[in-house]
């Protein structure tokens, strides 16, 4: 396949706070374009608020897709946000639309774009449940310990709180008798199909926590608290307990902590998130960065993408 048969991709990726959602549309509507959310927690039904699932009134009549789709009871990989956004990138493609993707989890963006191969590993339920209570008997540093010494590059790469990646690698380790590392490199073997040019939103670290602040406080005004506790009195909603903003009120939901400490953690966790995604995004030196300040100057960040775009030359669909 040659460079100009590739599909044109667009993407918007950053923290959360920063702006992809009101971004994402905005480009769409001058590039006649489709979003294709990459987000882990938004993809689920039911979980609306906590995960700033886009409003149909923030959608603005443009097509987004992944979103609410899959049952709040239900695993989802990698593999399966693959298997569901490489078709659409296509279907949107033959109706001479843009795909745009937009999302703040990185792993799901840095599989798509670059055509990760994920290997058909098998995954051991068992396995995973011994190396999770490994972590709640000894701690996540006692179970990161035994990534580094199986993938030294794997450990120093996955933070050891992010227990779904570092138990993720373990059980490929362990099931494959390869390293983590090795098994990303062979995923990596076959040409992308995509021509995709990636634009990261942030605002200057102690903005983009006031807006995170911000939004924590809307979000509470918005019924964050009945959701919350929706999710914690189901047995069948444990998947939500991923999303911060859930797990943070159940000391609340339990009588062991006030409600405003509780949503004082929620605005922790979130900008300790905020944090991990710019860590991850920044490895990336192909993303064209644009950082915003205080003011909303729609007009000013889509001169600036507008500028980029044309400047990348990898779209090639006609500007209203």
């Amino acid at each position: 396949m040659t460079e100009s048969e590739k599909l044109p991709v667009l993407a918007v990726v950053g923290p959360t706070a920063s702006g992809k959602t009101a971004l994402g549309v905005m480009l769409a509507k001058q590039y006649h374009g489709e979003v294709i959310s990459a987000d882990s927690m938004q993809i689920y039904q039911g979980l609306d608020i906590a995960t700033a699932k886009p409003t149909p009134e923030e959608q603005d009549g443009v097509p987004h897709h992944l979103i609410g789709c899959i049952p709040i009871d239900a695993a989802f990989s990698v593999a399966d946000y693959l298997s569901l956004a490489k078709p659409l990138i296509q279907e949107i493609h033959d109706r001479n639309h843009l795909p745009i993707v937009v999302g703040g989890t990185g792993l799901y963006v840095s599989s798509l774009l670059p055509n990760v191969q994920l290997a058909p590993t098998k995954q051991d339920p068992a396995l995973r449940q011994q190396f999770l209570q490994y972590a709640a008997e000894h701690g996540n540093d006692a179970l990161h310990d035994k990534l580094k010494a199986l993938d030294p590059q794997a450990a120093a790469e996955i933070h050891p709180n992010n227990l779904v990646r570092v138990v993720r690698a373990l059980e490929v380790c362990t099931l494959t008798g390869k390293t983590f590392t090795a098994c990303k490199a062979e995923s990596h073997q076959i040409p992308s199909p995509y021509r995709s040019l990636v634009i990261g939103l942030t605002y200057e670290r102690s903005v983009l926590y006031d807006r995170i602040n911000e939004r924590v406080d809307q979000m509470v005004a918005q019924g964050l608290v009945d959701e919350a506790y929706a999710v914690y009195q189901n047995e069948a909603l444990r998947t939500a307990y991923h999303a911060i903003g859930y797990k943070e009120l159940i000391p609340y939901f339990d009588g062991v902590m006030s409600l405003e400490a509780c949503i004082d953690k929620i605005k922790q966790e979130t900008r300790r998130y905020a944090k991990r995604q710019l860590t991850w995004f920044r490895k990336n030196n192909q993303i064209q960065w644009i950082i915003l300040d205080r003011f909303d100057k729609k007009q000013k960040i889509m001169e600036k993408c507008q500028k980029i775009i044309a400047k990348s030359g990898e779209m090639c669909y006609n500007i209203d």
